[in-house]
């Protein structure tokens, strides 16, 4: 009893010391000295700065919403001027670089660092979180500071090191994780300060094999990774068998909610915020998923007394070619299946995903599982989440890019297509890596507004960075042309 009334206090404190609405706690006092601070104390805050960086208003999961023809803008807000335009500069959703080493990684580092061997599950952790957290930073940035980065004082001024060589060392961090949990001698084990499992160090061996079968996955059609996979499978802990979540302690009070909660749903009072009239549907997707006849339609996104209804993105004239019908009462928001409640986990790692990752390597033949079944497996698993019910008609539907016998020559495309449907409004910036590199969905438009005929495939360095590592900051590759080394 008293180890629980323990951990409540940490958490208590945790959620009390807020700086900002960014922050829960920055435990770090010296950020040069990182046994400071003991580690029940840094994980929690670690892990909430990842539900942060992946779900809160403009940051990564956002941003791929608005990329991916998700989302769009009621009538009377004028919310998205950039993403309309993709007004991709320095100063453009630099909160994902900056947040990113500045709150996540550097707490993730301080884990990392940790010298005594009691603490070796802690340091487990600290480096499969790096990985989860560099692979983002790369396949929206390419070249980055990996090697050099998050010393600090020690340099201040890392060099940026090139993309394809970050994802091998990611492969080999993740391996050193496994063998760090694997033979840890008496550790400490981490207990309810794991806001993400709990201190169960097999998920954490799944979950540190599933974000290398991302990895993998991901660069699978500029190298040969088939060895690699095969590892996994002998290694044999296989992947996460269910959503993850992180939660450290969400409550219905001010600046400690659900982070997408918070920001595009309610306040602590129950009044909508601005954010979340503002954010609408897409006609597009709408049109899309009924034309799939898709029930998760429901779930993404509410449906007014009127009947679904989305906007154009980059829509100027609301009032054509009827007055007042895109205001935020009579167009379809954001859903139940995502908004769930303000005390809900902040999903950064969603079971449908790792079906659809599975379900396209044995497609390309690089596992010897049915695509077919994971496939499948994945369509329910986001059905799941949504609380959509089952899925067995949808994809026994004989719909094309929905049912995977009626999608013969088209499985990948079709694998895709779903895997963006299930990460609308979660994980969404998985979809606009997949659509870098395969093209898929099939069809996207770009914002009215758009000045290409396509949208951007990387984000700009921060200003920040320029002004403070500039020597170091690579030549700022072009914003529309330049893919990642996974997708040229």
């Amino acid at each position: 009893m008293k180890r629980i009334l323990k951990y409540i206090s940490i958490l208590a404190v945790i959620l009390l010391l807020n700086t900002s609405c960014e922050e829960f706690l920055d435990v770090n006092t010296d950020p040069n000295n990182p046994t400071s601070v003991t580690p029940d104390l840094v994980l929690p805050s670690a892990q909430k700065y990842t539900a942060s960086i992946i779900q809160k208003d403009r940051r990564i999961s956002h941003f791929g919403n608005m990329m991916m023809q998700n989302w769009s803008q009621s009538d009377g807000f004028s919310w998205y001027t950039d993403e309309f335009k993709y007004n991709v500069t320095s100063s453009f959703y630099q909160r994902v670089f900056n947040y990113s080493y500045t709150n996540s990684l550097k707490q993730y580092q301080i884990l990392d660092m940790l010298e005594d061997t009691r603490y070796d599950y802690y340091r487990a952790i600290g480096k499969i979180m790096k990985a989860y957290h560099f692979q983002l930073l790369v396949d929206i940035y390419g070249d980055i500071p990996y090697f050099e980065a998050l010393l600090r004082k020690d340099n201040a001024t890392p060099v940026y090191d090139d993309a394809a060589t970050i994802y091998a060392a990611l492969i080999t961090e993740l391996d050193a994780a496994i063998v760090l949990i694997d033979e840890a001698v008496a550790p400490d084990v981490p207990d309810i300060d794991d806001a993400m499992f709990g201190g169960d160090m097999d998920k954490w061996i799944q979950f540190a094999n599933t974000v290398k079968l991302r990895i993998l996955v991901r660069e699978s059609d500029v190298r040969d990774v088939t060895s690699d996979l095969a590892a996994i499978a002998t290694q044999g802990s296989g992947f996460i068998t269910s959503d993850v979540l992180v939660n450290p302690g969400y409550l219905i009070e001010k600046d400690k909610q659900n982070p997408i909660w918070g920001d595009l749903g309610w306040d602590e009072g129950g009044t909508q915020t601005l954010s979340s009239k503002a954010t609408c549907a897409t006609q597009f997707i709408l049109d899309y998923l009924t034309g799939l006849a898709d029930p998760r339609i429901d779930y993404i996104y509410e449906e007014p007394a009127t009947g679904h209804l989305g906007v154009v993105q980059g829509l100027l004239d609301y009032d054509t070619p009827v007055l007042d019908a895109f205001v935020p009462e009579l167009v379809s928001n954001i859903g139940d299946g995502i908004l769930k409640s303000g005390t809900m986990g902040a999903n950064i790692f969603s079971m449908a995903e790792v079906y659809f990752l599975l379900a396209e390597a044995a497609e390309k033949g690089l596992i010897t599982d049915d695509p077919k079944a994971h496939f499948e497996a994945g369509i329910q698993a986001s059905f799941d989440y949504l609380g959509a019910g089952s899925a067995a008609g949808y994809y026994s539907s004989a719909i094309p890019l929905a049912d995977w016998n009626s999608s013969t020559g088209d499985e990948l495309e079709a694998i895709i297509t779903q895997k963006w449907i299930a990460m609308n409004g979660i994980t969404a910036e998985q979809s606009w890596f997949d659509y870098n590199r395969t093209g898929f969905p099939s069809g996207l438009p770009v914002s009215l507004q758009a000045t290409t005929p396509d949208r951007p495939v990387r984000l700009f360095y921060p200003a920040g960075e320029l002004s403070a590592n500039g020597d170091n900051v690579p030549a700022q590759p072009d914003a529309f042309t330049a893919k990642i080394f996974w997708a040229e």
